[in-house]
């Protein structure tokens, strides 16, 4: 198995994003191909000793398409941009999955322009999974469409019950629709026809409403929602974590003598605890709809949250979530809940 990587893509690119891809190249049965600037990703990977002998190589790309570009505009107008030539290597067959940390809307639209939608498949989604007590939860769309028609929410629902079933093991995953009540009569037109849609399908575990506080608790394996509303979500808790771990620092300190010594006898628990509940862990989020396999990273990930990230492209593609998608597709065409095509 080979994953392209973009190694230009990112806060910290290409020096996290090429000492993650070192990393996972000794943790994870695949190879691995830096899409980028050869010289700079020579310089960095002659800072590891004997890196010939791990399966990386480089695939040179001029171009690199910047946060602040129209990512359709970008990927149309920069054909040697690291983000296009990493997602052609997987059209080509060349690479089994793509990976970016660059930014989302550009990935998003190379996956949509080379590598195209699933036949039938109304708009892709961004499945992210958010730690819970109970393991992840995936929320969908995080971001990749602003506007959703009721089909594509349903679609997403079952991609998002596909990847949770054969990813993560969930067996007959619980799909919650993200609401303001759990009252079927609650919320706006677009989620009041969406859940009529879900209840219609028997294929899949539909559980009705989830109300924000389901995500964190874990109440459902899969929460649905459109892109806009989904990033607001992750960025919310994204923020709000920080905050707290901020708030939790200050007040040790402030606490004097018995409040750090309090917090030292804690720390073997609260490490166990920050690896459950970090996002780093779980590295990417896959771009379910398209044709191929494409993960999305946080732009500030690290090499640690890219070295995760390589390995959730490596578990996508193992577990044949492709294949498995056009299956269900295929089920849910046959109970006539069908996209509106554009």
């Amino acid at each position: 198995m080979k994953i392209a990587v973009d190694a230009m893509g990112g806060d910290h690119a290409p020096e996290q994003i090429v000492i993650g891809a070192i990393q996972a190249a000794k943790k994870y049965p695949c190879e691995i191909v830096l899409v980028g600037d050869e010289t700079k990703i020579k310089e960095i990977l002659e800072k590891e000793k004997n890196w010939q002998q791990l399966k990386i190589t480089i695939r040179h790309a001029s171009e690199v398409v910047e946060m602040g570009e129209h990512p359709a505009d970008a990927v149309r107008n920069k054909k040697d941009s690291s983000i296009v030539v990493a997602t052609e290597l997987v059209k080509a067959e060349m690479c089994d999955a793509v990976l970016s940390a660059g930014s989302t809307g550009a990935a998003v639209a190379a996956a949509q322009l080379i590598l195209r939608r699933i036949h039938g498949i109304g708009r892709p989604a961004i499945a992210t999974p958010i730690p819970t007590p109970k393991g992840v939860t995936l929320l969908l769309d995080s971001g990749a469409n602003v506007d959703s028609k009721p089909e594509h929410l349903v679609q997403s629902g079952m991609m998002g019950a596909i990847y949770a079933e054969h990813v993560f093991g969930k067996s007959n995953p619980k799909i919650g629709l993200l609401n303001i009540g759990e009252e079927e009569t609650k919320g706006n037109e677009q989620v009041k026809t969406t859940y009529q849609l879900f209840k219609e399908l028997k294929t899949i575990n539909f559980a009705g409403n989830a109300e924000g506080r389901d995500i964190p608790n874990g109440h459902f394996d899969v929460v649905v929602c459109d892109g806009f509303v989904g990033n607001v979500v992750l960025k919310f808790a994204e923020g709000l974590a920080r905050v707290i771990l901020k708030l939790i620092k200050e007040a040790v300190n402030e606490g004097g003598v018995s409040a750090k010594v309090g917090a030292l006898l804690l720390t073997p628990t609260l490490k166990k605890l920050g690896k459950r509940l970090d996002v780093s862990e779980y590295g990417g989020a896959p771009l379910l709809g398209v044709n191929g396999c494409c993960v999305i990273s946080h732009g500030s990930s690290d090499a640690k949250t890219i070295c995760s990230a390589i390995g959730a492209a490596n578990d996508y593609v193992e577990s044949n979530v492709l294949g498995h998608i056009k299956t269900a597709l295929e089920t849910m065409q046959n109970e006539e809940v069908k996209p509106q095509m554009e």
